[in-house]
């Protein structure tokens, strides 16, 4: 009884922590809101922020006092403490959504689990009439969600011995290599990178000819792999608007967007001079590989239903589009539900939705890492069936075996991540009246944390709730990769 008296006590003490923190970084907004409002701009009042600010700082203060941690974080403790952070940070983050927009709280909720996610998916509609500061709030929330919140947490708190726990709660990721031994060293090359990446996005766009305010916005939700724009057309709104370097924004998407959603340790090689680290790996050739043939057949598929008219852009849109559902970013230039994708490119989107990037980066998906370990298993199981089941065989992933214990990880994963896909599709299906392949693209776009889908926003809108809580608990367990969120329904993690 005592020991799990304890391992509550350090559960609740480490949230206290996460929410002092989230309660400082609700203040940013209140900046951007003063600067707009004395410009003459509409803005929501700063209680909109500093109420949920209010909140967190409190609730964070009584866990700190009441709950002090007495007890290290074992495994599924820390699973907890990520699992809990991630849903009631949330629940704070949507509170501006909530008081500034006169929303109800559960597309509230849905916006803000979106953000932090980096899923993109949202239910608002007349995004560049919205208060900027609220836009700011929206695309800061998948900045913070595309390396972790507690990867954040950890390089600010440094909460001692449970860091290494809670960092691999949130990132545990299958082979995942680190540039250097100490954990907080690695932090601060990770989110040295991450920071090199949004300042080269925020730069390019500048002198593409965006404001400060709409480069600042895409490159924080670019580096992240978000999808979130202040413009309903996504990055179609700059071809749309006439601006003369459209084609150059787009190509910039393409460019940040697939060196953020390769590893991390795969930038950390390059910087220090290993230039074969973007392809002498197996996640690295199926990234290109996968990339290279969806770009292929959907070009070609293009072709055949609407001949060579346009060759050029429809190349550059198809290479935007293949990009975004591969990286999992989910920005858009066009509809990828519309007449301008045919039948079997849809497919090939989907399929992307599921793949995702490279593990260690801020794409979802199941990630190729897991893609390629899958391949290898089946391999091997039909050459034992062609050799003899008495054949020895050892799976290797880069010439390192790979432990059973993962292989069975792995597995489950898929086969859990394949379940609540056509769960959600079955819910969806049922409550809304949609065609099965839309159906199926929601609890796709949910679960892969990508954002497009072939649900219209009207649509999307109109959701029954129980559709929308389905997608927000998708869109949680893609972004914490299943097991930590589903440890929440175990009686036996709580003792």
């Amino acid at each position: 009884m005592r020991n799990r008296f304890s391992g509550t006590i350090a559960i609740f003490g480490y949230l206290g922590r996460l929410y002092w923190m989230a309660g400082l970084v609700l203040v940013a907004p209140i900046a951007v809101m003063v600067y707009y409002a004395s410009a003459g701009r509409p803005e929501v009042s700063w209680l909109c922020y500093a109420i949920p600010s209010a909140a967190a700082l409190l609730t964070g203060l009584v866990f700190r006092l009441v709950f002090r941690p007495r007890a290290s974080l074992g495994a599924s403790g820390a699973m907890l403490v990520c699992s809990l952070g991630w849903i009631t940070l949330s629940a704070f983050g949507a509170l501006p959504f909530w008081l500034g927009l006169k929303i109800s709280f559960l597309d509230a909720c849905f916006e803000s689990v979106s953000g932090f996610t980096t899923t993109g998916t949202t239910l608002l509609h007349g995004l560049s009439d919205l208060p900027r500061s609220l836009l700011f709030w929206r695309s800061l929330t998948q900045w913070l969600g595309g390396l972790g919140i507690f990867s954040f947490f950890l390089i600010v708190s440094r909460p001692g011995p449970a860091a290494h726990t809670l960092y691999g709660a949130e990132s545990h990721k299958i082979f995942i290599k680190r540039p250097t031994p100490g954990l907080f060293h690695t932090l601060q090359i990770l989110w040295g990178i991450y920071a090199g990446l949004t300042l080269a996005a925020i730069a390019a766009f500048a002198l593409e000819g965006l404001s400060l305010f709409d480069a600042v916005l895409h490159g924080l939700t670019v580096a992240a792999t978000g999808g979130f724009s202040p413009y309903d057309a996504n990055i179609g709104h700059f071809a749309q608007a006439g601006f003369t370097n459209y084609a150059a924004i787009e190509y910039t998407v393409i460019i940040i967007t697939l060196l953020s959603s390769m590893n991390f340790f795969v930038h950390y090689r390059i910087l220090t001079g290993s230039l074969s680290a973007l392809w002498d790996s197996l996640e690295m050739k199926l990234f290109w590989g996968i990339g290279a043939a969806a770009v292929l057949l959907v070009v070609l598929d293009r072709a055949v239903g609407a001949g060579t008219a346009g060759y050029a852009a429809d190349l550059r849109s198809t290479l935007f589009q293949v990009t975004s559902m591969l990286t999992t970013s989910g920005f858009t230039t066009e509809d990828i539900g519309g007449s301008a994708f045919p039948a079997l490119s849809k497919l090939i989107f989907l399929a992307l939705m599921v793949t995702g990037g490279c593990v260690g980066s801020t794409s979802g998906g199941i990630k190729l890492l897991r893609i390629g370990v899958l391949w290898k298993m089946a391999a091997r199981q039909l050459r034992r069936i062609g050799h003899g089941s008495s054949t020895v065989d050892l799976l290797t992933i880069d010439k390192t075996p790979v432990e059973l214990e993962e292989t069975r990880r792995v597995s489950a994963i898929f086969f859990i991540w394949i379940l609540m896909l056509f769960a959600g599709g079955a819910i969806t299906a049922l409550l809304s009246g949609l065609p099965p392949l839309e159906s199926l693209s929601g609890m796709f776009s949910a679960l892969g944390n990508i954002g497009p889908s072939y649900i219209s926003i009207d649509d999307m809108k109109m959701l029954h709730p129980v559709v929308k809580m389905t997608y927000i608990a998708g869109m949680f367990a893609g972004r914490l990769e299943i097991l930590p969120v589903l440890l929440l329904l175990t009686r036996r993690a709580w003792r």
